[in-house]
């Protein structure tokens, strides 16, 4: 029997706001000393109330609106209740059934330009940090509750995705997507993005498909089977460890399905040492966690201008951006990729392209200058790069003469690559023409010295 993979992700992404999510704490704590960047409302102390951060929540829909999500006109926070260490309120301000975004989707290119279904967007709070070590001798955890407040937006996929590499793509595009809106950094070495996978496996048979159509497009998605467990990979930090946990963990379960049983519905870790999951606790139900609406926040209502509005401030999307690159500029869409990854970088070329107009400057000859060379785009200005290309493009006439004298002595100094040459070794040309701009040390055009060399070896 053959198994498929079926998987959903929920990606957690810390805000850079300036303050934390309820309170007026700086967000600014990596690297800090731990529990420097708190106050009552971070430890949960009596009487300490929360007050919502506005540019949070916008921030908040702006992805929701980036991932083609719903946004509704009436939402909420929720408490969201369970008990760890690193929550002091015994709760977590969060969203349950009413998210500021829902029922998106992201395109990806491989598998017939497959379809991943976001089923929420939320806003939360980021708990406090467990630091495990040794104090006194004996093995003990501490908390740091500086990370206690952030705000952490939730991206909650359906489980559409069949393998471990369509969820490398789609987390490419999300980090992109994160990243052009310039609402966090995603620097999943900071912990600012957090990746969890939800696993589990099916009996594979021939695909079955249904359409279902919404206001932009008609998206085509498997048929809804889904297997009666699933396994969540906690807190992973890394694309290539996704892809890893993915791969062992679905091998561990065809294991265990093999054998005749049903994997546990669990939460597990991800071991980088070993390379394996390990158990951390059963899988709690949505029961458990008692959700019911904050007591201390009001509900929000939206009108349709206010989201009007702060969709107009969202910024072109890399996928429109590379497609009107290729389209404006007739660039290779190699070139297009590379230079849209960044949002910094796609501007940086569109000044330089801007400026380049008026020397003549077509926008290959930037887009290859930029890349070959390895342009950075925050140590240059984009007027100072054409003119570093105007330098490197004027023509330098030499004396024919002088050209024939250096061409004769770089022949005297290599003559296995002249020898090689006459045997029809035409490649090593370039060789020699190498050689003798080191000898004239100025700007020549490579057409005006193969005419030399070639002439010159003729006559030999």
């Amino acid at each position: 029997m053959s198994y498929k993979p079926v998987i959903g992700l929920e990606v957690h992404v810390e805000l850079k706001t300036k303050s934390k999510m309820f309170c007026g704490c700086s967000t600014d704590y990596f690297g800090k000393k731990p529990n420097t960047h708190v106050c009552p409302t971070c430890f949960g102390l009596p009487g300490a109330l929360p007050t919502p951060n506005k540019i949070a929540i916008e921030w908040c829909i702006k992805i929701g609106l980036s991932l083609n999500c719903d946004i509704p006109l009436f939402s909420k926070f929720d408490r969201k209740n369970y008990f760890y260490p690193d929550l002091p309120k015994g709760y977590q301000i969060s969203q349950y059934d009413l998210p500021f975004a829902h029922n998106g989707f992201v395109k990806l290119k491989t598998d017939e330009n497959k379809t991943i279904r976001i089923r929420r967007v939320h806003m939360e709070e980021d708990t406090g940090k467990l630091i495990h070590g040794i104090v006194n001798g004996k093995k003990a955890s501490l908390i740091d509750f500086n990370r206690s407040g952030v705000p952490l937006v939730e991206i909650v996929t359906e489980p559409d995705f069949e393998s471990a590499e369509q969820v490398n793509e789609y987390l490419q595009k999300l980090q992109q997507i994160i990243r052009y809106l310039e609402v966090s950094d995603a620097d999943m070495e900071k912990g600012q993005m957090r990746l969890e996978p939800n696993i589990s496996l099916k009996k594979s048979h021939p695909e079955q498909r249904e359409e279902y159509r919404d206001s932009s497009s008609v998206i085509r998605r498997p048929q809804n089977d889904i297997p009666t467990y699933k396994v969540e990979v906690k807190n992973i930090n890394s694309f290539r460890f996704v892809e890893k946990a993915i791969h062992y963990e679905t091998e561990r379960q065809r294991k265990i399905l093999e054998g005749g049983k049903t994997p546990v519905q669990e939460t597990r870790g991800w071991d980088e040492k070993r390379q394996i999951t390990f158990s951390q606790r059963i899988k709690e139900q949505e029961m458990d966690y008692r959700y019911f609406p904050e007591a201390d926040i009001p509900p929000f209502r939206w009108t349709k201008s206010q989201i009007s509005r702060l969709r107009s401030q969202i910024p072109e999307m890399p996928d429109k951006k590379l497609k009107r690159f290729n389209d404006d500029y007739s660039m290779s869409g190699y070139y297009s990729e590379i230079l849209t990854r960044e949002r910094k970088m796609a501007e940086f070329f569109e000044e330089t392209v801007k400026i380049g107009k008026k020397y003549n400057i077509n926008a290959k000859k930037i887009a290859n200058t930029i890349i070959n060379k390895k342009i950075d785009a925050n140590s240059i200005l984009p007027a100072a790069l054409v003119q570093s290309i105007i330098k490197q493009s004027k023509k330098t006439v030499v004396d024919e003469e002088e050209l024939k004298n250096i061409a004769l002595e770089v022949f005297r100094k290599n003559p296995k690559a002249v020898d090689d040459y006459k045997k029809g070794k035409n490649q090593v040309i370039g060789f020699i023409i190498g050689m003798m701009k080191r000898e004239i040390k100025k700007p020549v055009e490579n057409n005006q010295l193969k005419e030399v060399i070639e002439n010159l070896l003729k006559i030999q």
